[in-house]
């Protein structure tokens, strides 16, 4: 009797001790996800350092919309991602003014004079936005591996000052629907593009003059399949 009780406690402790390995050995981040097959990073997109790299739009019924950079940073941004060149300016942000003509339902967009080229399959796009607490919405424009236009709807800006805001890009559910962003049959370089953005105004709140800033544009990619290309793989780009 004795044996089997002996017996029985070990097996406890043996049990006990892989569960709590198993359960520190797990990253909560990555549960669902293969780990063993991305090779995640950050990178810096634009950091609205140059002028005349952002054009702004808006109908002239609903108001006018105005842009310039100005000096200042998010005190709680985070430091540039590997990659960006050592000693690169990053001490303006993009702001931007519209003066309302009238109320009512408007909109206007921030777009990139040339779209931004993302490497990789891209998980999630974010941006510093410095609000002035309206009901206002923010809007992302990107385009697929085949150039076909997306939409993704990032959030509402009812916040005062400096806020990180991210959306995530969703994964084609086939190959061939969705946002595409890799198909070998086209190329060997997967790839998203950043379009630029558009601020939807609530009706209630489009009157006098409306004030948003942009800063440090970003993505998380994952580059294992460029990454892990072997060497002497032939490119098929010709």
């Amino acid at each position: 009797m004795k044996k089997l009780l002996v017996a029985a406690l070990v097996l406890f402790m043996m049990f006990g001790v892989f569960a709590q390995s198993s359960l520190a050995d797990a990253d909560p981040e990555m549960l669902g996800v293969d780990a063993a097959r991305q090779a995640l990073r950050e990178v810096s997109l634009d950091l609205f350092e140059r002028e005349g790299s952002w054009d702004v739009a808006m109908s002239i019924d609903d108001g006018i919309v105005t842009a310039r950079l100005f000096d200042g940073a998010p005190a709680s941004k985070e430091p540039l991602p590997a990659g960006v060149p050592e000693g690169q300016d990053d001490s303006k942000v993009l702001g931007i003014k519209v003066d309302f003509m009238r109320r009512g339902y408007s909109s206007f967009t921030v777009k990139a004079t040339r779209p931004i080229p993302i490497e990789g399959v891209t998980k999630t796009v974010s941006m510093w936005v410095c609000g002035r607490n309206n009901d206002h919405t923010l809007t992302i424009f990107v385009q697929d591996f085949f150039g076909r236009s997306y939409e993704l709807y990032v959030g509402k800006l009812n916040f005062s000052g400096w806020k990180k805001m991210t959306v995530a890009v969703p994964p084609s559910p086939d190959g061939k629907r969705g946002i595409v962003q890799a198909d070998p049959r086209y190329g060997d370089h997967p790839g998203l593009r950043i379009v630029g953005f558009r601020v939807d105004c609530d009706p209630l709140q489009a009157y006098g003059s409306y004030y948003i800033y942009f800063d440090d544009l970003r993505a998380v990619t994952d580059l294992y399949a460029m990454e892990n290309r072997d060497k002497d793989d032939m490119s098929d780009n010709w």
